[in-house]
């Protein structure tokens, strides 16, 4: 059910504290943590802590909690002191979407061309 944490959920685990990860904000709807395979010198993902498949599912059934993981973009690249720096939301594997819990990537620290990969 969406909202409910998932048993086999990566994120969810990391919500739960069940695995460790290296959390640099949260709030009472989202976690920010660093990415263990980052594409920039900074990459931080932002994910609700409810559970959601992917950022569609969670802008239909979520839209608050879904700006509430939008604003937390900024707060983290504020808090990381960036510039400038690119948002995204991988949706479906075609994307390149490999957990299945919504989530944003906020990535900086360096130039990004445009288009990526």
């Amino acid at each position: 059910m969406a909202g409910e944490p998932q048993d086999d959920c990566l994120f969810c685990k990391i919500v739960a504290g069940q695995i460790p990860a290296t959390i640099v904000r949260e709030t009472d709807t989202t976690v920010a943590f660093r990415d263990i395979n980052p594409q920039a010198p900074t990459h931080v993902l932002v994910i609700p802590k409810a559970h959601h498949k992917d950022a569609a599912a969670l802008a239909a059934a979520a839209p608050q909690l879904a700006a509430d993981v939008l604003r937390e973009t900024q707060a983290v690249a504020d808090a990381e002191q960036l510039d400038s720096y690119r948002t995204t939301f991988n949706t479906g594997a075609g994307a390149g979407q490999t957990v299945w819990h919504a989530h944003a990537h906020v990535l900086g620290g360096r130039g990004l061309e445009w288009p990526p990969g």
